[in-house]
């Protein structure tokens, strides 16, 4: 039988970069390192020459820089502009256990993110209420909302129901970026190119009332699958016209 409350018992109390108990083969100690480095190697770089703007929905819980305490939902692809922009926002990632994800949180760890381990699939249950605790302590948390595989732009519901357990409120945002490598992934992951322009753009706050009904609660979803969309669409937009108005004022 389905439960639609987080259920009431211990979460796993490993260290939270850790993916599991089994050890790892010196082989995957040593992929580990490299693209635990290379990836923060090249977001150091390449974030600083990144030139932002913002747009902001009224009432966003967000200046674009800083995040409140609040359930941040983005898509999986624009994780690496993302991971720069909100840095030293003591924002908690759930990330999946999968070997993706493990390098992930370590990338994102030297950024000062802290990370929740498990996914739609494996550890949902404890990695809910690591996140509920998160928020108890006081620090945002944030889903990379469609991962850890998919499918691309479809809002996994965990964080309604944190959103009822909590009180908290559900933000969403988007970073579009002026030029970028896409990867041919199952999310069309972003690699930002030097000196790109990038928008952001955050949507008003939603909140789920604690006594939400299952009826209620996919409404819910819902309105956070479009927000999500809606972010998508308008910065992409955005950035294209950013994009226009350089390119005409260039040949001015």
């Amino acid at each position: 039988m389905q439960r639609s409350s987080i259920q009431e018992t211990e979460p796993d109390s490993r260290n939270e970069s850790q993916t599991g108990s089994r050890s790892f083969s010196l082989q995957e100690r040593l992929q580990y390192f490299l693209i635990t480095w290379a990836g923060y190697l090249f977001i150091r770089l390449v974030g600083p020459t990144l030139r932002f703007a913002v747009e902001l929905e009224p009432g966003t819980m967000s200046d674009g820089s800083h995040a409140e305490k609040a359930i941040w939902c983005f898509w999986h692809r624009c994780v690496i502009p993302a991971t720069w922009r909100f840095r030293k926002n003591r924002i908690a990632v759930m990330t999946s256990r999968s070997f993706d994800g493990e390098y992930i949180a370590r990338i994102i760890g030297k950024f000062g993110y802290g990370s929740v381990r498990g996914s739609s699939s494996r550890g949902a249950v404890g990695a809910l209420i690591g996140m509920l605790r998160q928020l108890e302590q006081g620090n945002p948390v944030a889903f990379t909302i469609d991962g850890p595989r998919g499918p691309r732009y479809v809002a996994k519901p965990g964080p309604v129901l944190l959103a009822k357990k909590s009180g908290c409120a559900i933000g969403c945002f988007y970073v579009a970026l002026e030029k970028a490598w896409v990867l041919h992934s199952w999310d069309a992951m972003l690699i930002p190119k030097p000196f790109s322009r990038a928008l952001l753009y955050a949507t008003a706050p939603i909140y789920v009332p604690v006594d939400a009904s299952e009826e209620e609660m996919e409404r819910y979803h819902q309105q956070m699958q479009q927000a999500l969309e809606r972010c998508r669409e308008k910065a992409e937009a955005a950035v294209c016209i950013q994009s226009s108005h350089h390119r005409r004022n260039s040949d001015t």
